[in-house]
């Protein structure tokens, strides 16, 4: 294992996870609020937010899908390190990894079922950047509507469809995060 996967992760892992576990709950309670989240020097492909994120909720028994530029060595090495969770394939993963285009087609992941809805995957978007305006949010959460920079619409609103199952969803861009749980209604902005 190369020595770069030893390094970066939380200085005080049960400090600093309980505070990024506090920041993601957060982000889920509050759709399309942006947070900041630091503490972390994950290996490059791999935003500190993501990071932070996958330090915090994955462990041996939550396996993770890394698509695209994220399934590199070095990430798979941090990751089994620093959580020790599993690497695996879509059907399986309780998070995934990944830009929009790499983790598409969102029907491959696990939705749950109507009597265990939290068995659905979480995920992970790495995005370029994350803002404040774009689609328009309503639902859980959110006083009148809150504005968010998604990667697409539809997607989601088919997700939608799917309550109480579906996906969950965790927006990172550097050291930004923001959340959609699939209670939120998606609109043009």
């Amino acid at each position: 294992m190369d020595a770069t996967a030893l390094s970066g992760g939380f200085a005080q892992p049960a400090i600093d996870a309980a505070h990024v576990f506090r920041d993601v709950l957060q982000a889920m309670a509050r759709p399309g609020r942006i947070t900041r989240i630091t503490g972390v020097s994950p290996p490059p492909g791999l935003s500190p937010a993501a990071a932070s994120v996958l330090l915090t909720l994955a462990d041996e028994t939550t396996p993770v899908y890394l698509a695209g530029a994220c399934d590199s060595a070095p990430i798979r090495n941090y990751l089994r390190f620093h959580t020790g969770a599993p690497i695996s394939d879509r059907k399986d993963a309780a998070f995934a990894l990944g830009d929009w285009e790499a983790l598409a087609p969102l029907s491959d992941y696990p939705l749950g079922s109507d009597g265990y809805p939290d068995r659905s995957a979480t995920l992970i978007v790495e995005l370029p950047a994350l803002t404040a305006m774009g689609a328009r949010l309503t639902g859980p959460g959110i006083r009148t509507h809150a504005q968010l920079s998604l990667p697409e619409i539809d997607a989601f609103i088919a997700n939608a469809r799917h309550f109480p199952r579906g996906l969950d969803f965790i927006f990172t861009s550097g050291d930004a995060i923001a959340a959609l749980p699939r209670t939120t209604r998606v609109e043009t902005g």
